[in-house]
């Protein structure tokens, strides 16, 4: 018997059969990242039931000295979990079947999930309860709480909720060893030691396997309102931004987006132009638009128009109260991924740069892009309450990989100039391990390394992220 055909066998032995695929015809659909810019071949995807079957197929692949790539939802857009890179040839350990969430603890205020539980399905036992989830994105419907809580993903609640570190009360995790670590008290307070849960979260699947998280209940507003805000720059939309922070208490989210990407997803998903005097025309490509939204206990309309009426540089407004019409207007927010998507894979970049400085970033950018891909398009659209730019740049050639690695280069070293962040929200995973040096100093890497090597000290968790690759991790291929 063949060393892969004893892997296959001892994995078996754990899962069943059913559960361990090594057919190329049913592992595809794992093995390619949601931007389809990072694909590789497993050497098996196998799906436990439970984190004793986590911990069990660990210690397979410890013992067969083959890495293990986690995954949830694949939502991911850094390629940090499929088996890419110096990763192919893993075991990907898919955590889609842990599932459960359990009664929500109304007087703890406190949920717990499994780790292959959507956002959506858990927000939706939640609001059956009469509670709230203080994350919240538009992948919610397929991310997976696991991947979630290992990104630190952030969203578009973080600037009343923060990102998901702050909203995660405790985990269950499997290590490196099969060891399982397990938090779920739900106690405020608790300062015996470390914060492992704290430390697991954003590790992006390198220093253990989440399973199972607690996450805080927020309470649900009882009413929202939405508008979208075109204005004249984005030097103005920064000022606008100050303004709502010192006047609208309700204020709950403020992204923004460019005219040329509400173009995008309007012929992407044949909508029509927000605005009655956009019918028949292009926008103008580079107006920003801020989507707003407010919610509390009383109706936030008045709050949010005064507010918009005193803002400088505001050429359309667009308010929606209704859910209906609410939801409309988020689409033009939401729809922008898939529409980016849809016209080819995408440098794709999650940045962020100090407030002040994001305007002069934005043109800096588009210039950047212009000279160096000329035949490239730039589309632009993020959380602009928290300086958060998601960058994506289509018409490359996707085999060119030298220029899209030297183009995203360009574009990280132009952010951390600003004192910015290569990883805003959605990790760094494999399309930014070469660039992590921008944003932390030798030290900090240093102290990262020692981290992982302490808690994984044979490099069996998914090579190639976060720590170059040693032990089992660089023989993998």
């Amino acid at each position: 018997m063949h060393g892969n055909d004893r892997l296959i066998a001892d994995l078996v032995a754990v899962l069943g059969e059913a559960h361990v695929l090594s057919d190329p015809g049913l592992t595809v659909g794992y093995e390619t990242d949601w931007t389809g810019a990072f694909t590789g071949r497993a050497a098996a995807v196998v799906r436990p039931a439970s984190t004793g079957e986590v911990a069990a197929v660990l210690r397979v692949c410890a013992a067969h000295e083959v890495p293990v790539v986690p995954q949830g939802g694949n939502t991911g857009l850094v390629g940090g979990s499929v088996p890419a890179g110096v990763a192919v040839g893993a075991v990907l350990l898919s955590l889609r079947r842990l599932t459960s969430i359990d009664p929500v603890d109304a007087a703890a205020g406190l949920v717990s999930a499994g780790a292959g539980a959507t956002l959506a399905d858990v927000q939706a036992h939640a609001r059956a309860a009469g509670h709230g989830i203080g994350v919240d994105f538009a992948a919610r419907d397929s991310a997976t709480l696991g991947g979630i809580a290992a990104t630190n993903a952030g969203g578009e609640r973080v600037l009343r909720h923060g990102m998901t570190r702050g909203q995660v009360a405790g985990l269950e995790a499997v290590l490196a060893d099969g060891a399982v670590v397990r938090r779920l008290s739900g106690l405020p307070k608790d300062n015996v030691g470390y914060d492992l849960p704290s430390l697991l979260v954003g590790s992006e699947g390198t220093l253990g396997i989440i399973t199972r998280v607690q996450l805080r209940l927020v309470a649900p507003p009882a009413a929202r309102t939405t508008a979208l805000v075109a204005m004249a720059d984005v030097a103005a939309a920064v000022e606008f931004v100050a303004v709502l922070r010192a006047t609208v208490g309700s204020l709950d989210a403020v992204e923004l987006v460019f005219g040329d990407g509400i173009d995008l997803v309007c012929a992407h998903q044949g909508l029509p132009a927000p605005f009655p005097r956009w019918a028949g025309r292009m926008s103008a490509a580079r107006t920003p638009h801020l989507l707003l939204e407010c919610a509390g206990r009383d109706d936030p309309t008045d709050e949010l128009a005064a507010a918009v009426e005193k803002a400088a540089g505001v050429s359309d407004v667009a308010v929606a109260t209704t859910a209906v019409d609410r939801d409309r207007l988020w689409t033009y927010r939401e729809g922008h991924t898939a529409a980016v998507n849809a016209a080819g894979v995408p440098v794709k970049l999650d940045v962020a740069v100090p407030l002040a400085r994001i305007a002069a970033f934005v043109d800096d950018l588009r210039e950047l892009v212009r000279v160096a891909a000329p035949a490239a398009r730039l589309h632009l659209w993020g959380h602009l309450a928290e300086a958060n730019l998601h960058v994506n740049v289509t018409g490359l050639d996707r085999d060119d990989t030298l220029g899209r690695a030297g183009l995203a280069e360009m574009i990280l070293t132009r952010a951390a100039a600003d004192g910015g962040s290569i990883g805003a929200e959605h990790g760094v995973g494999r399309a930014k391990m070469a660039w992590m040096g921008l944003s932390r100093s030798p030290a900090e890497l240093a102290a990262l390394a020692a981290v992982k090597h302490a808690l994984d000290p044979v490099g069996l968790l998914n090579p190639g992220v976060l720590i170059q690759p040693y032990g089992i991790g660089a023989r993998c291929r």
